[in-house]
């Protein structure tokens, strides 16, 4: 396997400064191309309704195929890495996400946009899983912390120019063009990893038979306490944010009345206050371990909602509380993230792909599931958004305490 002495390897040769830097923009655009493929497409939706001539609820369902793909992707493509090796999958999948962006971009009608939705959600998800597959190769335990704090950091960027990129362009063109952009950004991507990303998993260390074992892997893995606990934890962590994504537009908008480009401002300085908890995370991790930072970072985001909470149905809440109760969550969840990755990568060694795939999986799949929950409870007030994101970091400060039990036992 390849040399685990603190340094990127492939192999055995370390890697240089200008190879690492790389390796991470790369890796950083691997995870946020499905990321970008959402937030980019959401502005889009009432354009594209009226274009393709169905209502908002056909226009989402597209949404909803693509978020099924990553899932799917995921819980296929992570395990298959540890079988036949990294870069097949990751050249695969991001030259597939080009085609069917483009495919997308020319769709003439809803079903065909939705097959194709789905098909770019799994081939997107190749990016998200197997980065963090190829990040455990490469890096040994005392550097996993920090690098994935600092692409923690990097693809927090995203939520920032996504919704900014989408604007922009729907300012001018159609919500194809949206796609067209995917497209180029997949093709970049796959030069990227054709240039710069080494294939980090030895034939020698590939787990044997193929796409069955590593499907079975996933099992296994999810067997062992000390690996679900993280898994769990990412799980419920990712459905707070899918709460707070889906109920932030209508508490800032509908409830605080403000206009779509100061909420943009809104949700960037909570991106920026994000970004900054990654960073924080790598400095962090050199005094304290991973498992004391998951516990506090879940503990500290659970304040933010459960303050909010506690304000709208009593006295109500400001636009300012509102807002620095959501910041707090979103800093916290800057450390809880690279934290929680952290630990599951690195107990779940002997098939990173699959430990991946699970942490992923769950992530999406937890945050699909509590997402549609805020609307059902109504937009007239923050508390229902509150208290979805409340329960779920409740749950997920319990994984966190149990992962912290099992580093223990």
């Amino acid at each position: 396997m390849a040399s685990r002495a603190g340094n990127v390897t492939t192999a055995s040769a370390p890697i240089s400064t200008l190879s690492r830097l790389r390796l991470l923009l790369v890796l950083a655009g691997l995870s946020g191309a499905a990321p970008l493929a959402t937030d980019m497409y959401v502005p889009a939706l009432p354009d594209l309704a009226a274009s393709m001539g169905t209502d908002a609820s056909g226009a989402q369902l597209s949404l909803t195929g693509f978020l099924a793909g990553i899932i799917v992707g995921q819980l296929v493509l992570g395990p298959l890495s540890d079988a036949v090796g990294r870069r097949p999958v990751l050249l695969s999948g991001t030259t597939l996400f080009a085609a069917l962006s483009a495919v997308c971009a020319v769709a003439p009608t809803m079903e065909v946009l939705d097959a194709a939705r789905f098909g770019q959600g799994v081939s997107g998800a190749a990016g998200i899983v197997i980065a963090r597959a190829v990040v455990a190769d490469l890096f040994d335990d005392n550097e996993l912390a920090t690098t994935f704090s600092r692409l923690g950091a990097i693809t927090a960027a995203a939520p920032i120019i996504a919704p900014l990129a989408g604007g922009a362009l729907l300012l001018v063109l159609s919500w194809r063009a949206v796609f067209a952009v995917l497209a180029l950004l997949g093709l970049l991507l796959a030069l990227g990893v054709l240039r710069w990303v080494p294939e980090s998993l030895p034939p020698q260390t590939r787990l044997a038979g193929g796409v069955t074992a590593g499907l079975r892997a996933i099992g296994q893995l999810a067997n062992r306490r000390d690996v679900l606990s993280p898994v769990l934890a990412l799980s419920f962590g990712g459905a707070a944010v899918f709460a707070y994504i889906a109920g932030a537009t209508f508490v800032f908008q509908d409830i605080h009345h403000l206009t779509p480009a100061v909420a943009s401002l809104v949700y960037g300085v909570n991106a920026v206050g994000n970004m900054a908890g990654s960073l924080g995370y790598g400095r962090l991790i050199k005094r304290w371990s991973a498992e004391t930072l998951l516990i506090a970072s879940s503990a500290l985001a659970l304040a933010g909602p459960a303050l909010l909470f506690l304000a709208s149905v009593t006295v109500g809440s400001s636009l300012f509380f509102t807002w620095m109760c959501l910041l707090l969550s979103l800093i916290a969840f800057g450390v809880f993230f690279p934290a929680v990755v952290t630990i599951a990568q690195r107990r779940g060694r002997a098939a990173p792909g699959a430990t991946s795939a699970l942490l992923g999986g769950g992530q999406f799949l937890f945050g699909a599931a509590a997402s549609p929950v805020v609307g059902l409870f109504g937009t007239h007030s923050p508390a229902p958004m509150a208290a979805v994101m409340s329960i779920c970091l409740v749950l997920a400060t319990l994984a966190a305490k149990l992962t912290a039990h099992r580093a223990v036992a």
